[in-house]
């Protein structure tokens, strides 16, 4: 099995090394917004909206022989810029994302290199062209062949992202089949019974965000004050996130350890956590609590769950499944029988017909695995009746 994999580290670099490092992201960024107004230029002249790699790099010649200060950048971070925005379109296209933003300064900042990267673990250094040998914080062995290189800067601290790529063998998953239901007041509730408290980093910090928040309303805006306090303010944003993405690690990496088949429900996260105002001609209910919940909703991060859940289970071995969350927390295991009055509350579960009680959640679970199994039949029956279908065609082929 071929596997990608990022390792990101934390560099220590020099005055010198800052001051390139600045420098380069800034042509990546000038080169990035000049070829988004070159296309959009195009657009007016011919309507034609074709975005086409090879033509605007061919421009980056012309570019540099007016722009002299382009060419002390390494030319294939400026052709990785190009690149970026190509994909931005591409995705646009797609209707994956919005149409290209121009790029600001400070926000974001990042370039990447292809290629000339050397790594010396042993000596805790990597060389970057154009920039020099540069410490980083060594935490773990980097594994593969390098392909590229990207460095970035996040709250006045720089960060080097080495992805590499290697070949491993096929793992054998450990563990059975297990059914996840997401939740706000659990995270994730197995069915087996276990259970994830969430760790809420969010909800933990708001009060001093919302502190820092107002401080920094306070300031006239682009001051020096102003800047201090927007920088204390993405600092809090910053250990939040980092706070909630290695928690989401932690619990990942645990279930992916002990079970070969995982089944989680196929949430719409974004339709869930839409707001509940309304407009002026209809206005929204109970718009405080719908805002809490959104709230929570998004402090837990299912999604990026659900990502990490898949690419840890795909590297040893196991399979992720989504299921229909439709009615999982309604039916009762024990009897099947499906009303929203079996859920008296938001944790209590007590079936109107049979009488069985569980909590909520672990209900949830179980329907998932059960549903999680039922989906995964289909597909293999379906798998061997076209596989007997195609026999069956070829030896007929061969007969006539």
């Amino acid at each position: 099995m071929l596997i990608r994999k990022a390792f990101k580290f934390e560099l220590m670099p020099n005055g010198a090394h800052v001051r390139k490092m600045k420098q380069f992201c800034g042509c990546a960024r000038f080169v990035f917004n000049k070829a988004l107004a070159w296309q959009n230029e195009q657009y007016q002249a011919d309507n034609s909206f074709k975005f086409s790699y090879t033509k605007v790099a061919n421009l980056l010649p012309s570019w540099k022989s007016e722009f002299n200060w382009l060419k002390d950048c390494q030319a294939q971070v400026l052709q990785q810029s190009l690149k970026d925005l190509e994909s931005a379109f591409r995705n646009f296209f797609a209707k994956r994302s919005d149409f290209p933003k121009f790029q600001k300064k400070g926000v974001k900042d990042s370039i990447r290199f292809p290629q000339s990267i050397k790594l010396e673990q042993q000596n805790n250094r990597i060389y970057l062209p154009k920039i020099g040998w540069v410490r980083y914080r060594n935490s773990r062995q980097v594994v593969g062949t390098i392909k590229n290189v990207t460095v970035s800067q996040k709250c006045n601290k720089w960060y080097v992202s080495i992805q590499t790529e290697f070949e491993q063998p096929d793992q054998t998953p450990n563990g059975g089949e297990v059914g996840i239901d997401m939740g706000v007041v659990r995270l994730a509730t197995l069915s087996n019974g276990q259970y994830f408290e969430p760790s809420n980093s969010y909800k933990k910090s708001h009060l001093k965000l919302a502190k820092l928040q107002r401080q920094m309303s306070h300031k006239t805006k682009f001051s020096n004050n102003w800047k201090k306090a927007k920088a204390k303010v993405s600092k809090l944003h910053f250990s939040i996130a980092n706070i909630r993405r290695d928690y989401l690690h932690k619990i990942s990496a645990q279930i992916s350890q002990n079970h070969a088949i995982v089944y989680v429900e196929d949430l719409k996260v974004s339709n869930m956590s839409k707001s509940a105002k309304g407009d002026s001609e209809h206005h929204g209910k109970n718009v405080k609590q719908k805002s809490g919940l959104n709230r929570s909703i998004l402090d837990q991060s299912w999604y990026e769950f659900r990502r990490q859940l898949d690419y840890k289970l795909l590297w040893r071995g196991g399979h992720l499944i989504t299921v229909d969350p439709r009615n999982t927390s309604r039916t009762c295991p024990i009897c099947g029988h499906i009303s929203k009055d079996n859920r008296k509350t938001q944790a209590q579960f007590e079936c109107v017909d049979c009488g069985f009680a569980a909590n909520a959640d672990e209900v949830g679970a179980i329907n998932i695995l059960r549903a999680g199994r039922a989906r995964l039949a289909c597909e293999v029956n379906d798998a061997v009746m076209s596989s007997a279908a195609g026999t069956h065609r070829s030896e007929l082929a061969e007969c006539c």
